[in-house]
């Protein structure tokens, strides 16, 4: 059954505004649904019998956009909470598709102590409906790999966010495995993403589980806040456009699973907030490694990786160069991302992932037994934190390091990475798959040479060797008036949904050091 497809005009909005719907069916009329999803997915509104015409889709909708008329507008109640709401348009036939806003707290509402900023940057490079997103042309692929580097050299540098999202991405089917190997592999064992017979009845494209909010990081870690009666506002990236610092009135800002995508001003609004007292929170991990801009009004994401040094038309102009993207820790840039984040994915990398570590832990092993977050845990030194759930696993951040006269590990230079980084906890990552691994790679290694000029300020077989051997990195550090504190994994939300009491007591104490108390 063929679905109705659609967009909105806005993706962050507030009470009072109104939204469009931009829509496209082959069966007319359809119904909107409208639900708040936290801790359970409530209903707050129906919209029946709306007219939507079926449209034409430009061959270059993934860049410009798909430029569909409007087919229904609806305004935010002021009786809806700050949060990730669902729109769902169904179809005469039944068939459906699922777009997305978040509704923000109002300039003159009074905040909550904390925000969570949802990664929609990242949603946006990850979306590859038209066949092509920030990775590659994704009409041929097999699991996680390109089929051809022209497959790989197709992606798209311009990003339309006008324009629908596959399924997939943003509304997977239910029980959607985490990218992470459940087991340590067995001798001779090919390295299994979780159980092929979800992948073989739903035939997932590769990109479905690396971004987006349902059933991923930040929908399992508003859930968890709302069971333990913490409240939260909602941002998103996009937020940072708006030309207003949106921070301010929070004590903290929290950052959950895939962040991986950053703007100027939302670096510049995230070291100010810190540097004036702000507590930043990452749960995330590969957290600000790509440095993007938002063109025409913030509806074009311009995202040219690698290839900016190429393509990015602001590259050329050594007076525009600061706004051109490419690797934040690219040193004509000059703002290295573990300058606020405190790591670094060029110094971290895979874990339970492919060969990547295919036989790791899974979970920290403890040094700093002393740190503040493990107050009351009961963790010591040499234990293992959330090897059972994998609490390691897909994509984490880290830094050089070294062992001082204490027995402790300590920060080893790298790209910006503070000297007064304390690090609490440890776990082996790889950035490639070995070259002697018998299996053909899940993760192609991208640029190597690149990246470890970058990490290392120079190209040789030693650099590109080191970046085979990473660590995730659990730390916090002060930085101005504020402090950080890094989780350095994508997964610290799975632990929290596993109901692991370590992780959960760790949290805890990071809520209560960061001035975030239960309502």
């Amino acid at each position: 059954m063929k679905a109705p497809e659609f967009y909105t005009n806005v993706i962050s909005i507030e009470a009072g505004e109104s939204v469009d719907i931009h829509a496209s069916s082959p069966q007319s009329p359809v119904t909107l649904k409208i639900s708040r999803v936290g801790r359970q997915s409530v209903q707050v509104a129906e919209h029946k019998n709306i007219a939507v015409a079926l449209h034409l889709t430009p061959n270059d909708a993934g860049s410009t956009g798909c430029d569909w008329p409007v087919a229904h507008s609806f305004e935010i109640s002021n009786s809806w909470k700050s949060g990730y709401y669902d729109l769902e348009l169904i179809g005469p036939n039944g068939a459906s598709t699922h777009h997305f806003i978040v509704i923000r707290k109002p300039k003159t509402a009074p905040k909550a102590k904390a925000v969570m900023v949802l990664a929609t940057n990242t949603y946006q490079a990850y979306n590859y409906w038209g066949g092509a997103n920030a990775y590659a042309r994704t009409t041929n692929m097999s699991f996680g790999v390109p089929t051809t580097e022209d497959d790989r050299d197709a992606a798209i540098g311009v990003l339309s966010l006008h324009r629908p999202y596959p399924q997939g991405l943003l509304a997977p089917a239910e029980g959607i495995p985490r990218l992470v190997n459940l087991h340590n592999r067995k001798p001779g064992e090919p390295p299994m993403p979780q159980d092929m017979s979800w992948f073989i009845a739903n035939t997932p494209n590769p990109y479905d589980y690396s971004a987006c909010y349902l059933d991923k990081w930040e929908h399992v870690f508003a859930a968890w806040c709302e069971k333990n009666d913490y409240e939260i506002d909602y941002l998103t990236d996009h937020d940072f456009e708006r030309g207003e610092d949106v921070l301010n009135e929070y004590k903290a800002v929290f950052l959950v699973g895939h962040s991986e995508y950053w703007s100027g001003h939302q670096r510049d609004q995230l070291d100010r907030y810190v540097d004036a007292g702000g507590k930043l929170a990452i749960f995330s991990g590969n957290t600000a490694y790509w440095k993007v801009r938002w063109e025409n009004d913030g509806s074009t994401l311009i995202c040219h990786k690698w290839k900016g040094e190429i393509n990015d038309p602001l590259w050329a102009n050594k007076a525009t160069r600061k706004d051109a993207t490419h690797l934040w820790s690219h040193p004509d840039l000059e703002r290295p991302e573990a300058a606020v984040t405190g790591l670094s994915f060029l110094y971290g990398g895979y874990h339970r992932l492919g060969m990547c570590a295919s036989r790791g832990a899974g979970g920290y092993t403890i040094y700093d037994d002393q740190h503040w977050v493990l107050d009351g845990t009961d963790l010591f030194y040499g234990d293992v934190v959330g090897s059972e759930i994998p609490f390691i696993g897909y994509e984490n951040d880290g830094c050089p390091i070294q062992f001082g006269p204490d027995g402790l590990p300590k920060p080893n230079g790298g790209v910006g990475v503070p000297e007064n980084l304390a690090i609490i906890a440890l776990a082996p990552t790889t950035l490639f798959e070995s070259d002697r691994s018998p299996f053909p790679a899940l993760i192609p290694p991208e640029n190597p040479s690149v990246l470890a000029e970058v990490a290392y300020g120079e190209t040789n077989a030693n650099n590109t060797q080191r970046l085979e051997r990473g660590h995730a990195v659990m730390a916090s550090f002060q930085k101005g008036a504020g402090e950080v504190f890094n989780a350095g994994t994508t997964e610290w939300a799975h632990g929290l949904g596993a109901k692991n009491s370590y992780i959960e007591k760790m949290t805890h104490n990071i809520f209560k050091r960061f001035g975030v108390t239960p309502a």
